[in-house]
């Protein structure tokens, strides 16, 4: 499994028995989502690390609720399994309800939902996409 540690977003690998806490951030998809390629990039090079974007505020805010949970790791499907190689993609889709199982904390990010007046999101989450996706 493809964990990324929540203080210097870099890739660790665990397998089995040696997986530590994590956690997991459920979602959907829009756009300026990170790849694998992106977080890959992004610890390459520093000034990548300022980039801006959706995509990039989710993975950073997903490190920090990480943190405050005090977890050091964290999983997000998007940017932790490499799309382009077919062989990871299916060795990844194969456990992913076990790693939501499995994982000690899960956050939700609803895009679509704003807080607002009381009684307002409650009518959102009917028309939310999250919710609607499974």
């Amino acid at each position: 499994m493809r964990l990324l540690h929540s203080e210097t977003l870099e890739f660790h690998e665990f397998y089995d028995s040696s997986i530590p806490q994590y956690a997991i951030l459920s979602h959907t998809w829009g756009d300026g989502e990170m790849s694998y390629q992106d977080m890959c990039q992004l610890q390459k090079v520093e000034a990548y690390r300022k980039r801006k974007g959706r995509g990039h505020a989710k993975i950073k805010n997903t490190a920090k609720l990480t943190r405050l949970y005090g977890y050091d790791y964290f999983w997000v499907d998007r940017c932790a399994t490499d799309k382009n190689s077919s062989a990871e993609l299916q060795e990844a889709i194969n456990p992913m309800y076990r790693w939501y199982y499995e994982s000690s904390r899960c956050f939700v990010f609803l895009e679509d939902v704003d807080a607002g007046p009381e009684g307002y999101i409650e009518e959102q989450l009917e028309a939310c996409r999250w919710i609607g996706r499974g």
